[in-house]
């Protein structure tokens, strides 16, 4: 007898993707609208004067600066030295002291719009935008609303000095 070879008959398969469909269709309006936008904000910072040659010949301009560090936030003046120094807590810097001192000074310098903020090596990204956020404006209530007042919104960003620790014996200059 002879062998048949029968064939098996081979069907091709409907993809059914109706499913996947109507999952998507659900899906994709549920998360584009649970998605947030990020919103960024450009500020404009200047880079400091290096030199004093560059600086405007008006000795009497308050030429603020704030040198963040580990331990401490010291506000000083380039011409006329240190106006504060406010040591930080285990908590972390007194960012409520340093408020009070740029509103006394905004009180008598009221045409003074511009600050320099100094870091030291070992500060994070955080705490330089706090600082610039604090030195920027602060909430007051005016007529039953909060608003937004402005202290020293120029912000200039630079790098503290170096601490001289042998020639002070120990201690650390600004």
């Amino acid at each position: 007898m002879a062998r048949r070879k029968h064939r098996k008959l081979v069907q091709q398969a409907e993809l059914d993707i109706t499913a996947f469909m109507n999952l998507m269709i659900v899906l994709v309006p549920v998360l584009l609208l649970s998605m947030v936008f990020s919103q960024t904000a450009v500020l404009d910072l200047n880079f400091p004067v290096l030199d004093d040659a560059q600086l405007p010949d008006n000795s009497e301009e308050l030429q603020l600066q704030l040198i963040i560090r580990k331990n401490s936030l010291t506000l000083a003046d380039t011409k006329q030295g240190l106006i504060r120094k406010i040591q930080s807590s285990e908590q972390g810097y007194d960012f409520d002291s340093l408020v009070k001192v740029l509103k006394q000074l905004k009180n008598r310098f009221p045409e003074k719009t511009d600050i320099t903020l100094l870091l030291g090596e070992e500060i994070n990204y955080q705490t330089l935008v706090s600082a610039m956020d604090l030195t920027r404006s602060y909430e007051t209530v005016v007529a039953a609303s909060v608003v937004n007042a402005e202290l020293f919104p120029d912000i200039s960003i630079g790098d503290a000095p170096i601490l001289d620790v042998e020639s002070t014996g120990g201690g650390a200059t600004p």
